[in-house]
């Protein structure tokens, strides 16, 4: 099937909106659905590429649609066929981008499911699928019955694949690797190995329709390790009941998720009195009696509701255990895991972060509170860590533990910029005046001062002075700041004020 009689289906009501004739003659090898704002590491040579465009907003259209285009292209993807429902229609930004790629672009009525496309792609490909080819009509009744009632992703693969007759191997993985379910005795894959096999396209792979509350970090994946162990139509059966039981799972964690959000309302609040925070606990299904408990704050750079909640929760699903996990009264993601977890600084972060490499994923990480009265200012730390993420890797992803501010540079890093930058011109006051030469020397006088612990011979030494010299522009020092270097106090006031960079 060539990629122009897929646009030729008057049953799809496809409309080109850019291609060049060539390029219409490509043969489709394949159906790919996705939002990932970079889709390329999950597309194979020669796919049709639906998306709805969740991923696309005004405020960075040009750059967003240049990224996404760019990365099917280097995919050596055969067509982009988007859907106009989330924007009202196909934005300018994105045909322009398959103008400047060479990527045939086509839009797709809003009456039409990508489900239909996806049926009719390997419909021609295969032929006309039988009965047997797809899913029995018990085993669809059954699992049919089992989304109906709220069954789990594990019973309702193991119910998918049971009528086969021999062991299929059968994964159901999150976009970050996480093994969401699996078929009975299918050998365990680590996130990262499950990351991989995803990208390298050499099992048979589906991606769930996801519905507008799935954020990219939630995406699910249906993986099968053997291309020949059932048909295409089937798995595509399969993912839309699967498609079903995320969906059922949004709306339970949505209702979650309010009492999640009155716990961070009564930790806000709290302070040490723990009365509240206890029967808030109760209401999210934690412990409420001891700990220890751990507190993880994030946020993105992407104005996108419910983007750092969606990849905070990844996080805490990686850990398998009950937490609660909800906004701030400020909007800020938070999460509350019973338990002492020091994985969490490491390669789950990273993994979720990788899901948008361009959206910077910041998060803080507070001290283990011994119980419900320390939970407050374990969440006043993890905000004060999720500050420090921002003010070091402002355009990049970072996760903070407060328990490695280990020195008074490290910490300052949690202070806002506008307060730092206060206290250092107070502080050093005229010494900071641009364009005067003797300000500019006095201001480097002091520095190497100061890293020289204070030491007349050293400091001369450094600066190639006589230390006389030295003792007159520390003086002047003195002078213009009303500190005496002689003291202690007043020269960690000035070295605070030299590391608090803006």
């Amino acid at each position: 099937m060539h990629v122009e009689h897929l646009l030729r289906d008057e049953t799809l009501g496809l409309r080109l909106l850019w291609a060049e004739d060539t390029l219409l003659e490509r043969e489709i090898s394949g159906v790919t659905v996705t939002d990932l704002e970079d889709p390329a590491r999950f597309v194979r040579p020669g796919e049709v590429v639906l998306s709805g465009l969740v991923w696309w907003t005004p405020e960075g259209g040009e750059g967003k649609a240049e990224r996404f285009v760019a990365g099917l292209r280097s995919a050596d993807a055969a067509v982009l066929l988007a859907g106009g429902e989330t924007h009202g229609a196909v934005p300018d930004d994105l045909i322009e981008a398959c103008a400047r790629n060479s990527l045939p672009l086509a839009a797709v009525p809003t009456d039409v499911m990508f489900r239909a496309i996806t049926d009719q792609v390997y419909l021609q490909q295969w032929g006309e699928l039988s009965r047997c080819h797809a899913l029995p009509e018990n085993a669809r009744a059954h699992l049919s019955r089992l989304a109906a009632q709220d069954a789990g992703p594990d019973a309702i693969v193991a119910a998918a694949f049971a009528h086969l007759g021999r062991a299929a191997v059968a994964y159901v993985l999150s976009a970050t690797g996480r093994t969401v379910a699996a078929t009975e005795g299918a050998p365990a894959l680590s996130a990262s190995g499950a990351i991989a096999v995803l990208a390298d396209g050499t099992g048979r792979t589906v991606a769930l329709d996801a519905d507008a509350a799935t954020t990219p970090y939630e995406r699910w994946h249906l993986y099968l390790p053997d291309l020949d162990i059932a048909p295409p139509r089937m798995l595509h059966e399969v993912a839309a009941i699967l498609g079903r039981c995320q969906e059922g799972q949004t709306r339970r964690r949505a209702a979650d998720r309010q009492a999640a959000d009155e716990l961070g309302a009564v930790l806000v609040r709290a302070g040490r009195e723990s009365t509240g925070v206890a029967a808030a606990l109760r209401a999210c299904g934690l412990p409420d009696a001891e700990g220890p408990y751990r507190v993880i704050t994030a946020d993105t750079g992407e104005p996108r509701e419910g983007l750092a909640l969606g990849a905070l929760a990844e996080v805490v699903a990686h850990v398998e255990l009950p937490a609660a996990v909800g906004c701030l009264p400020d909007g800020t993601a938070f999460a509350v895991l019973p338990g002492d977890f020091p994985f969490l600084s490491g390669e789950v972060w990273r993994l979720v972060a990788g899901c948008e490499p361009s959206v910077p994923l910041r998060g803080g990480i507070g001290a283990t509170a011994a119980g419900p009265q320390e939970l407050a200012g374990a969440l006043a730390a993890a905000r004060y860590a999720l500050a420090s993420a921002r003010s070091t890797a402002p355009d990049a992803s970072l996760l903070t533990d407060v328990t490695t501010l280990s020195s008074v540079d490290q910490l300052l890093t949690g202070i806002p910029t506008e307060v730092r930058t206060a206290y250092r011109r107070t502080v050093l006051g005229p010494l900071l005046e641009t364009g005067s030469v003797s300000s500019a020397v006095l201001l480097h006088t002091l520095q190497t001062f100061l890293a020289c612990d204070g030491s007349w011979a050293r400091t001369a030494e450094a600066l190639h002075l006589h230390v006389n010299t030295v003792h007159y522009r520390i003086q002047r020092i003195e002078h213009f700041t009303g500190r005496d270097l002689s003291r202690l106090t007043d020269r960690l006031d000035l070295w605070t004020a030299l590391l608090c960079r803006s």
